[in-house]
């Protein structure tokens, strides 16, 4: 009897534990690893969300290789002159910019006040090597004026440089050293397809600390800063600093791809390059000839936009608008009108004014152009032989500082309900604006912050010469057109901005909804 029941009682002892466990074991089998093929199925998709591959080197980037790379192609280049220069390749502007950096020039301890400018200036700056005949990619700004320019390489070697091209209006510049043997040559990237929050690194010699990495992101890509035509700066956090024009902005893989060229003067950490594939494609000009021809039309544009096509009443919503046609230019003897949309060249087809502006600069002058516009709602083609570019000129300040033009004279009283306040333009006013004997109008004399034509950026001293197409000769005409206008209405300024590059500008005011 007690052997049968102890053996029963072991029985059901073993049997319980095995039961045991068998459900313990089953609780703890093991999760799938994430790369395990349990997760080779697609997850669901989140909003917004892209589920593509990063591109190469977007998660894991090590700018030790990248910087070990390409350093011995980057050199420091000493530009010397004898009677000294701004160090600045563009007029300052009447508002704080981003300006091209320089290293700027110590005092003169020794010359009495005044008597720096006669002795010799050096500043300093950057490049890189982009072939083994000894061509050295820079800024126009580094090597401007200059009458003797020193590259000094990674290794120590030091040698003279001569001056082979420039673009002032890229900031973009080749000098060259005599060749040698072993001449480490920079690697060419692809700006086009750079995108925002990619990792680059800056390599130059900011306040001549030689061969300086910094390491950031592209902040912005298009970036207007002087000249909103050609201008299509890479902005990025990476450090520029004085010293850093002309050395190279570099991806992840070790390419360049942009010229450090610009520093914001109110941010430590806002710097701007040109995209090396606007440099590529100058780049056998600069080298053949010193110079760069670009295509030339003479008209001054404004992109349509939703604000422009409701208030002017057009057909399409793309194209380039024609504001201003330069007296005597290539638009005005094909016959190119203002209020022309212009909608394409040749085989091409023109959505702002940008692909406008390419299309044309990346010709030579005197070839031809068929140019499609779009004229109160007709197509209409037009052949234009394009002439060459000018140089670009620096915009000269608004001629009045601190006081108003025709202050002791009556003015409107108060401001209206697009927040401006304007007056008749006589001879006097004329004359102190500096204004051409075509510009008929108002002045504006005040506008009011936060109104419809602060929003619209209409600013004080500008001439009011037309509002959704009609003429504007007297403040009676300005107040009869703007009285009809209702609430939700866009109104389109045609004005003439005294002191401005294009003096000529469509602006779009919007009136708030009564």
């Amino acid at each position: 009897m007690n052997r049968r029941f102890t053996l029963v009682t072991v029985c059901l002892t073993a049997t319980v534990t095995f039961l045991i466990g068998v459900i313990i074991a089953g609780s703890l089998v093991p999760t799938p690893a994430l790369s395990s093929s349990a997760l080779s199925s697609p997850l669901p998709k989140a909003a917004g969300i892209s589920t593509r591959p990063a591109a190469t080197g977007a998660t894991v980037v090590n700018f030790a290789d990248v910087a070990e790379r390409i350093n011995p192609s980057v050199v420091n280049i000493d530009a010397t002159s004898r009677t000294g220069r701004s160090g600045r390749y563009r007029p300052p502007r009447a508002l704080p910019a981003p300006v091209p950096d320089g290293l700027p020039d110590p005092p003169d301890l020794f010359g009495p006040p005044g008597d720096t400018d006669r002795m010799p200036r050096r500043g300093s700056g950057s490049g890189f090597i982009v072939d083994t005949s000894g061509h050295i990619l820079t800024n126009h700004h580094v090597i401007e004026g200059a009458e003797r320019l020193t590259v000094k390489l990674a290794d120590g070697r030091a040698m003279r440089a001569t001056v082979v091209g420039s673009d002032p209006d890229t900031d973009i510049a080749v000098i060259k050293v005599d060749a040698t043997a072993g001449l480490p040559v920079a690697a060419m990237g692809d700006s086009d397809h750079l995108r925002v929050g990619e990792w680059v690194c800056a390599i130059g010699n900011p306040l001549a600390y030689e061969h300086t990495v910094t390491v950031g992101v592209v902040s912005y890509i298009g970036r207007k800063l002087f000249d909103t035509s050609l201008d299509n700066y890479i902005q990025t956090d990476a450090a520029i600093n004085f010293g850093n024009s002309g050395g190279p902005l570099i991806n992840a893989r070790g390419e360049v791809i942009g010229i450090n060229a610009a520093i914001s003067s109110r941010a430590s950490n806002i710097g701007f390059a040109v995209p090396i594939n606007q440099a590529r494609a100058i780049l056998p000009q600069l080298i053949a000839k010193g110079r760069v021809s670009r295509g030339y039309i003479g008209v001054t544009l404004a992109s349509v936009d939703p604000d422009l096509q409701k208030s002017l009443k057009l057909p399409v919503s793309r194209g380039a608008l024609v504001q201003d046609v330069a007296e005597g230019s290539p638009a005005e003897r094909a016959g190119v009108r203002v209020y022309d949309v212009i909608v394409g060249v040749d085989d091409n087809t023109v959505d702002t004014t940008d692909q406008l502006i390419r299309l044309i600069a990346a010709r030579q002058p005197g070839a031809q152009a068929r140019v499609r516009v779009l004229r109160d709602g007709h197509p209409l083609a037009l052949t234009v032989k394009l002439a060459e570019r000018p140089p670009r000129d620096g915009a000269s300040a608004v001629p009045w500082r601190g006081s108003s033009p025709g202050e002791n004279q009556p003015a409107q009283n108060g401001a209206d309900h697009l927040g401006l306040r304007v007056r008749d333009l006589d001879r006097t006013l004329s004359s102190r604006l500096r204004l051409p004997s075509n510009v008929d109008g108002v002045v504006v004399m005040h506008v009011e912050p936060m109104s419809p034509a602060f929003d619209g950026e209409i600013a004080r001293g500008h001439v009011v010469m037309e509002i959704n197409r009609q003429p504007v000769r007297s403040a009676e005409d300005y107040r009869r057109i703007t009285t009809a206008a209702a609430g939700g209405d866009v109104l389109a300024f045609y004005v003439y901005v005294p002191g401005a590059d294009s003096p000529r500008a469509l602006k779009t005011v919007r009136l708030d909804s009564r």
